[in-house]
């Protein structure tokens, strides 16, 4: 008997323990965390999305069409350069030597082309008199022609040892900045193999590729929103050239948007670019609903926001995020347009926790 009193006693302590831990945690969550809400954007432009890449309006791979060893590369990646600066020196005694060998050619061919000559005059003056026959002045007719015709192949030879000569110089093909810097001085350069990459400075162009089911909606001189995600910038671009074939390219069109110079300042070649391109047809009818970065919260695989009910409440609702778009998100599936989303909180939240917003 007596254990049971004590029994029934321990239970009545624990519970009025209990009572008051419960009566601390509601008085001490009594205090609402004040909170910044904002409501979703939902985007209902028609049109479609599509990725692409800022590139230079020109670009050239700098190589040799010869081969022999590097002596002296005068750029880095970086400098700019002018139409037809100095670039690279191919080492060239072999083609010096052919050139030497070809211009002894061209004297030996021009002596006989003279001697050859003379004798064809004079032998027109003793034809004439009736000293030669016709045979003999025909001889010396062809012999006068082929010396001409060995002298033009001589000097032929000299504009080919010259062309060599001039791909042992590479010059800049258009005035641009080094991108790229492939080989060093002292290695062998072969035919065709990249030695430098030039862009063309200044001259940005963005270029993408179109799915064959959205081809019909694109015309060249149609405008389109361009966003750089890494730069935060957002700016406008017009299509000027777009390719009629698909072939060999899995159905994807070429595709280039100018844009204007004003937007050009820190753009750089190699950045990824989003792009929306409007239209006005029903088929491609697209609404989106977008909410900003900061709003999101990352548990472990997981995304969400927290949300204020109608209690004022914050309730984590995980989220299915889609691309992103300046500072904001795509919500593809969890959250609806009319609900309130916390921005920023003066406390940590948690499920259920009260909040009041902020005015």
């Amino acid at each position: 008997m007596k254990a049971l009193k004590n029994t029934i006693l321990g239970i009545v302590g624990f519970a009025a323990l209990y009572s008051c831990s419960t009566n601390n945690q509601e008085n001490k969550d009594e205090k609402a965390t004040i909170v910044e809400v904002y409501s979703p954007t939902e985007n209902n432009n028609k049109g479609f999305n599509l990725s692409g890449e800022v590139t230079a309006k020109q670009t050239a791979t700098i190589s040799t069409r010869t081969m022999g060893y590097i002596r002296k590369i005068y750029v880095k990646p970086g400098d700019k350069v002018a139409e037809g600066q100095l670039l690279v020196a191919i080492s060239s005694d072999d083609v010096l030597a052919k050139k030497a060998q070809v211009q002894a050619m061209i004297q030996e061919a021009e002596a006989a082309v003279k001697n050859a000559q003379r004798d064809y005059e004079r032998f027109k003056i003793l034809r004439e008199q009736n000293s030669v026959s016709d045979k003999e002045l025909e001889n010396v007719a062809l012999q006068n022609t082929s010396m001409k015709a060995k002298s033009q192949m001589a000097h032929q030879q000299m504009n080919e040892v010259n062309a060599m000569l001039a791909y042992t110089s590479i010059r800049a093909p258009f005035s641009g900045v080094v991108t790229q810097k492939m080989a060093d001085e002292g290695s062998m350069a072969n035919p065709g193999m990249p030695i430098l990459a030039l862009e063309q400075h200044g001259e940005l162009q963005v270029s993408a590729t179109i799915p064959e089911n959205y081809i019909q909606y694109v015309r060249v001189g149609d405008t389109a929103q361009i966003e750089l995600n890494s730069q935060d910038i957002a700016i406008t671009g017009k299509i000027v050239e777009l390719s009629p074939s698909a072939y060999r390219t899995g159905g994807q069109y070429s595709m280039k948007l100018a844009i204007n110079s004003k937007d050009k300042t820190n753009i750089r070649p190699g950045m990824y670019a989003s792009i929306f391109i409007p239209n006005n047809t029903k088929e491609r009818t697209s609404s989106r609903i977008m909410i900003e970065e900061s709003s999101i919260v990352h548990r472990d695989q997981l995304t969400g926001v927290y949300i204020v009910d109608e209690e004022n409440q914050a309730i984590l609702r995980w989220i299915r995020l889609g691309k992103k778009s300046g500072n904001r998100v795509e919500v593809l599936s969890g959250i609806r347009p009319n609900e309130r989303i916390v921005l920023k909180a003066e406390r940590k939240l948690y499920n259920g926790k009260k909040v009041a917003t902020s005015k």
